[in-house]
This record gives structure tokens, sequence and C-alpha cells, in this order.
């Protein structure tokens, strides 16, 4: 046993550690200046992150016990899949309340599994909470991406949380499929940014297989390809997407392929004037005219051909440096990923108020690729949310609609050839 004057001279010498410990951190983290940089510096996201997730856990919760849930395409769903669970595989017979299924297989398949889990599509809260978990799994995905990144400040995290009603309720109050392949979407792009370009095609053409926008995101998605697998890469990844097309596919195209094709991939459906977020300014004759959606549709590939030659660049240098472990390093890949789908948005021939979730998440990270100040950046934000909130929609939300989407391209296309700043970060970060 330790004499008594030893025993007290190391627990003495414990406690002077444990002092000096408590000042070193008190030094370093209990100052206003590492305060300010949990709000400012991106390289600190993920504290505000990780806070942000366990306060969406409870506010959802509060959302589907205290908000009455709204019926309006849930049943419809159920109704569709269950025809296959009758054993009908013929695309054309598959319909629900609010017409025939316009999906591809991976919605299919996915919602059978809901369908069961759901009691036969009965439990609508249960769905609620399983769709909770899709909202947080999702937001995850895109705070990872943001991290990553290192793009924008952290507290911009606070308006992709707390500022939309609309997403919430797109979530947990409408049960749409929207949401579901948005959360494959994101995964997939973790995957890519990552370099398992392999595993992130399987996923991003499961996104694809549950609902068809996720192709906004394909033009950019094919410069990635082949600035870095090159020619037989490329030529790998299609295969795998359009396998997995195949495969999910099969038991409907055997049934009756046509059908299945016209159905779940059809590019000349028409949506309802009543619904259109983006287009209530024009008249009806005008929206419905096939012409207008060829002119549309011309835009579109026009823009998307104007942003091609930077988009390669930015790709190319991606692939050069994403060995180099940099997170940084993946702006050059989510810019033009981003912007395709915006393009694709702002050229959209209908709007629905869920359709806000295929760009919601992004559009921090696109506003922050401007060179606008921070208030015109969060003006736009704020008019984008207003317009999505409006309802019906009117003139005005429309065209501010139009605005805001333009001001954004119109600030990326400013800003297209990669910046210096960029380049200083990257040698900061190695």
């Amino acid at each position: 046993m330790a004499p008594p004057g030893k025993r007290h001279r190391a627990q003495s010498t414990k406690i002077q550690v444990i002092k000096r410990r408590l000042a070193k951190f008190q030094a370093k983290y209990l100052t206003t200046d590492f305060a300010k940089r949990l709000v400012f510096d991106p390289s600190l996201l993920w504290v505000s992150a990780i806070l942000l997730l366990v306060g969406e856990l409870f506010v959802n919760v509060l959302v589907i016990q205290r908000i009455p849930y709204t019926e309006i395409d849930w049943i419809a769903y159920m109704q569709e899949v269950e025809g296959v669970v009758n054993g009908t595989w013929d695309y054309s017979k598959l319909k629900g309340d609010t017409g025939p299924l316009v999906y591809p297989a991976g919605f299919v398949y996915l919602f059978t599994i809901l369908y069961y889990l759901t009691n036969y599509g009965k439990n609508i809260r249960l769905a609620q909470y399983i769709f909770c978990g899709i909202y947080l799994i999702t937001l995850a995905l895109v705070f990872r991406i943001y991290s990553k990144s290192r793009k924008i400040p952290p507290y911009m995290l606070i308006f992709i949380c707390c500022t939309s009603y609309r997403v919430h309720s797109i979530y947990v109050l409408r049960l749409f499929n929207d949401p579901v392949a948005i959360m494959f979407l994101f995964c997939s792009i973790n995957l890519f940014m990552e370099g398992y370009w392999t595993l992130g095609s399987v996923f991003y053409s499961f996104a694809v297989s549950i609902k068809m926008n996720i192709l906004l995101f394909a033009p950019a998605l094919l410069l990635a390809y082949i600035a870095s697998q090159g020619i037989y890469g490329t030529l790998k990844q299609l295969t795998i997407c359009a396998g997995l097309q195949i495969v999910l596919g099969a038991p409907f195209l055997l049934a009756n392929p046509l059908a299945y094709l016209i159905g779940s991939f059809n590019l000349g459906r028409v949506f309802l004037f009543e619904w259109t977020v983006n287009w209530r300014f024009l008249p009806e004759e005008i929206f419905i005219h096939p012409g207008f959606h060829i002119t549309l549709l011309l835009l579109h590939v026009v823009l998307l051909a104007i942003f091609a030659k930077p988009w390669f660049r930015y790709m190319k240098s991606f692939a050069k440096l994403q060995p180099t472990g940099v997170g940084i390093v993946s702006q050059l890949f989510l810019l033009p990923l981003f912007t395709a789908n915006l393009i694709g948005v702002a050229f959209s021939r209908s709007l629905h108020y869920q359709f806000y979730v295929w760009y919601f998440h992004t559009l921090p990270y696109l506003l922050w690729s401007t060179p606008y100040s921070i208030w015109l950046r969060l003006c736009i934000l704020g008019f984008i949310e207003m317009c999505w909130n409006t309802f019906p929609s009117t003139y005005a939300s429309s065209a501010i609609l139009h605005v805001c989407h333009f001001l954004i391209i119109c600030g990326i296309f400013w800003r297209r050839h990669p910046t210096k700043d960029l380049k200083i970060d990257i040698k900061k970060d190695k």
C-alpha cells in the first residue's frame, strides 16, 4: 500500500490534469469565436446537422400527432399495387381512384411492401411514421453531401429543416411517392461522391424506377460517367442502369410490353391545368397545346447544351481530383448535377405541389453557387417557398417562381468557370 503522502500527490496530479484539460476545452470551444464558427463555418456543419436531425424527429412526430392527414394519392397507390398482389401483371389493367398506374415497376414493388406493412394500406398512422423515417434518412443523406462539399454555411440547414411547411406536408401528411424516389437519388449521389460508381448506378436506376423525374439529373450524370469512367466504363454503367429497369419490369414486359412502356415512361402525359404551380398565368388552351410542350422541350435541350461544356470541364476536374479524398472536390460533381435538375424543373410542362421535393434540398447549394449577396439569396429562397405554399396558384405566384428559377440559372451561368476560391479551399483541405 502506497504511503499517504504519495497517494495525496497522485490525486493532486490527477486533479491538475483534469483542470488543464477543462481549461483547454474552455479556451477552444466555450468562446464567442467558436460559437460563430458553429453558425458560419461549413467545416462544422456536421454539428448543426446532428442537432437538427434530432429536432426534426420530434417535429415530425408532433406534425403526425397534431395535424390531420390529407388523403390525395395513398389509397390510389394501394389500389394500383393491389392489382399486382391479386395476380394482374398487365399494366393497362392496373388502376386506382385517380386513374391508371403511371409509375415504373420499382414503385409497384416498394409500395407493395408498404401495402403489407400497413395492413393493406389501412394503417395510415404507421405509413406516416414510415415516411417520417424516409424524411429523416433523406435529410441525413443531404446533410452528409453538404458537410463533405463545404459549400454552404451551417445556418442554412435551418432553412432546409424548419422553414418549409409544404415539404413536411408532402412527406408525412400526403404520403406521395416523390420523397421515396428522392431518398434513393441522394443515396446514389453519396455513393458517386465516394467513387462507388456501380453501386451508385444501381441506386440511381432504382430511384428512376420509382418515379421518372429522376431522369432530369441524367444529362449531367452522363457527363460524369464519360469524364470519370471513359467510354467503356460509361457503357458499363448505362448497361447497369438499363439492365435494372429490364429486370424490374420483366413481369410486366412479359405480360404486355407496350402497355408497360407507355404507362410507366409516358413522356407525352398531359397534366391537369387546375393543379399547375408554374403556368397559372397562361390560358388553358396554350397550357395543353402540343406546340407549347415542344417549345419547352427545345428550350430545355438548348440550355443543357449551353451548360454542357463547363459541366464536362467540372466533371473532368472531379475525376482527376477525386482520388485525393478531399471532400470539397465534390463541388465539381454536385453543381452540374443539381443545375441539370433545376433546368428540368424550370422547363417542366407542369409542376404539382408534391414536385417541390424534386429540387427543394438542392436550392441552398444552387443559390450559394451564384454571385448574389446573401440577402438576395435568402429572398429568392423565401419567394420560392411562398410560391409553393400559395394554393391555388395565382398568376403572380407562377410568374415569381419563374423569375426565381431564371435568376438562379443566370447566377450559376455567370459563375460557370471554376473559381480561385475553390482551388484555395482544396489546398487548405489537403
